[in-house]
């Protein structure tokens, strides 16, 4: 595997370890997958991969329980995975197929799985905020223990109804986490030139709520610091403000070349790849050998392809679709 910055010591047991290591590769193949099948015109419209911030979704939601809801923006290809989604139903959405997770009604941006509370990429900047804290209210009114996970890009903390929202929650007591994935660009702007207080964490004091930042490259800062985050917002039923630094090694969607940011700053944040530390990580300790990792590649790689093959021959949604989950057809 090619050199990266000295990793910590992890606490990580070896068995959650190899598991999170391997759902980041799930995540990463399957993007890299895709933007292949883009090239190839067999995916149409947008497509906003994860790779580079493969950490956040895996080690926050490691610490997810069944109950808990799950919201997100457009980038939403890697929180689905992470959260068990089928890789082939996954694929074929992005084909616009029928056996798509949304029955190819969706596309890139607009994952969704009922199984795993996952509710949905939103393409709407700020649009997921008030689905993420109605699934808190429910779970208040429900008094099921749960938690909403809220994530959204730098890009949202601008929009009103992010700090609606956030005052909601916090008068409310709604147990919502909002993880900003501060990738370092809205689009092709630079956080520094849209925020006028890029200390994101800071926005928690004005609704009496804690805020957390996290190195969003680093699992194990993730992992570890997402436990008690998670903890006390389940146990205290309050709000909480999460500032994940990450990065995306790929422009805003396939589409963007990605020309404001220049190569020397995307390198250096690629000797920060997550999945290169947690493999160095898994050798150190001698919990894995070059052979063991190259197996679990490849392994992981099999999966990606089945799904590609998967939707390459899955049917095309038929005509009576479109008329399909337009109306709810039952009162309750």
């Amino acid at each position: 595997m090619a050199s990266v910055k000295k990793a910590k010591t992890e606490s990580i047991a070896r068995e959650k370890l190899v598991e999170m290591l391997e759902k980041m590769l799930l995540i990463r193949h399957f993007e890299e997958a895709s933007i292949k099948a883009y090239q190839q015109k067999k995916i149409a419209g947008f497509l906003h991969t994860y790779i580079g911030q493969e950490a956040v979704g895996v080690g926050t939601l490691a610490h997810k329980l069944p109950q808990d809801a799950v919201v997100t923006t457009y980038r939403c290809h890697g929180l689905y995975l992470t959260l068990g989604g089928s890789p082939r139903e996954g694929m074929a959405e992005l084909f616009g197929k029928v056996t798509g997770c949304a029955r190819g009604k969706g596309g890139s941006m607009h994952f969704f799985s009922k199984e795993h509370n996952f509710l949905g990429g939103h393409g709407i900047v700020g649009g997921q905020f008030g689905i993420g804290i109605g699934a808190a209210f429910k779970s208040n009114y429900d008094e099921d223990n749960a938690v909403s996970f809220i994530f959204f890009g730098d890009g949202a903390l601008a929009q009103g109804t992010f700090h609606e929202c956030m005052n909601l929650a916090a008068l409310w007591d709604l147990p919502a986490i909002f993880i900003c994935e501060d990738n370092q660009y809205g689009m092709g702007t630079a956080n520094s030139r849209a925020i006028a207080n890029t200390d994101i964490a800071s926005k928690a004091e004005g609704y009496g709520i804690k805020g957390y930042t996290i190195n969003g490259m680093d699992l194990q800062e993730v992992h570890e610091t997402m436990k008690k985050v998670v903890h006390e917002t389940r146990t205290t039923r309050r709000p909480a403000l999460v500032h994940m630094k990450t990065y995306r090694y790929f422009g805003h969607s396939v589409s963007d070349a990605g020309l404001y940011r220049s190569k020397e700053e995307v390198d250096t944040y690629k000797l920060q790849d997550p999945i290169l530390m947690a493999g160095q990580t898994l050798m150190e300790n001698k919990w894995m050998s070059e052979d063991d990792l190259k197996a679990l590649q490849k392994k992981v790689r099999a999966v990606v392809q089945d799904a590609v093959d998967f939707a390459d021959e899955s049917p095309e949604p038929p005509v009576e679709e479109l008329t399909q989950h337009v109306f709810r057809d039952e009162v309750v």
